[in-house]
């Protein structure tokens, strides 16, 4: 990213982190992490990896934190490895182990053609423990409560499903481990691909590791390790918001209105588009109706 990053030590500090997801930490244990950090308890994320999973998570701080939804909506890009031959509970690693079934078979012409109807528009099934919520309550916690969780099918779309090397771990005779990359839409379980592949293939799937790498144009070589003690640098408000949206530029009486959040009659370049006002501060996101516009998010 490109810019001055806003200074951190005042109350009024908001802005965007592009966090390094540790190993074995919690989504809301990195948010705790950056409230020690930077002194603040308005902290939150975008776009939840389980405890097993790395890479870019994007914390927004004070103000940006009603920018988070929206940016959970971009697309999304991830590094993984499937163990071919093994099921789990949970489809990935931190599950148990349900079921073994000789994979050393397979090669790699075999596992991408395997591959190649996961590509496209695709109806998917999450994996029963996800975060999706099922009348009020996580299904995760459905599932530890000891209840029988099936989700719909979900349309999603993967852009890019491909296979980049193969191996044995000598360890675990009889399986095969696959090295992926995955574009694809929020909403995608990476997880879900690696059951449904080893499905296809009769021996079962799950994900060993999962490291995304890129959400919209938020990618790692922005990102920060919070495991050290100095305070981190954020991204300003504006700066993150012309990373994501479209922007226009607004005139003080505008930015008056934008401040009540009341409609304007001038046409905008896309849903959502960012409001900046005469001092370069992001004011809200707007969406284009028959008349004008009118405020998804008021942010000044």
């Amino acid at each position: 990213m490109s810019g001055t990053p806003e200074p951190l030590g005042t109350a009024a500090t908001s802005g965007i982190l592009v966090v390094d997801k540790p190993q074995g930490w919690t989504s809301h244990q990195v948010v705790g992490r950056v409230r020690r950090l930077l002194g603040t308890r308005r902290v939150g994320h975008a776009g939840t990896l389980d405890p097993m999973a790395t890479g870019v998570l994007i914390i927004g701080v004070n103000r940006a934190t009603r920018l988070l939804g929206h940016l959970a909506l971009h697309d999304k890009s991830y590094l993984a490895t499937i163990r071919l031959g093994e099921s789990t509970a949970t489809d990935d690693a931190d599950g148990e182990l349900v079921e073994s079934r000789p994979a050393d078979h397979l090669d790699a012409d075999g596992v991408e053609a395997a591959m190649a109807p996961y590509r496209g528009d695709i109806l998917q099934v999450p994996s029963s423990v996800s975060a999706i919520k099922v009348d009020g309550r996580r299904a995760y916690a459905r599932v530890r409560a000891g209840e029988q969780v099936q989700l719909a099918a979900r349309p999603v779309h993967v852009s890019r499903f491909d296979l980049v090397a193969v191996h044995h771990d000598p360890a675990r005779p009889g399986v095969l481990d696959v090295d992926v990359v995955v574009d694809c839409s929020s909403g995608t379980y990476v997880r879900a691909l690696a059951r449904d592949l080893g499905s296809d293939l009769g021996v079962g799937g799950h994900l060993t590791s999962l490291r995304r790498t890129r959400i919209g144009r938020y990618d790692l070589t922005s990102a920060v390790d919070v495991t050290r003690d100095q305070p981190p640098v954020l991204t300003p408000m504006a700066e993150a918001a012309a990373l994501s949206f479209p922007t226009v530029a607004v005139d003080a009486a505008e930015a008056v209105t934008i401040g009540h959040g009341g409609a304007l009659t001038r046409a905008l370049p896309g849903d959502p588009t960012a409001m900046i006002g005469p001092d370069g501060d992001l004011l809200a996101l707007y969406r284009p109706t028959d008349d004008g516009c009118r405020p998804v998010a008021v942010l000044g």
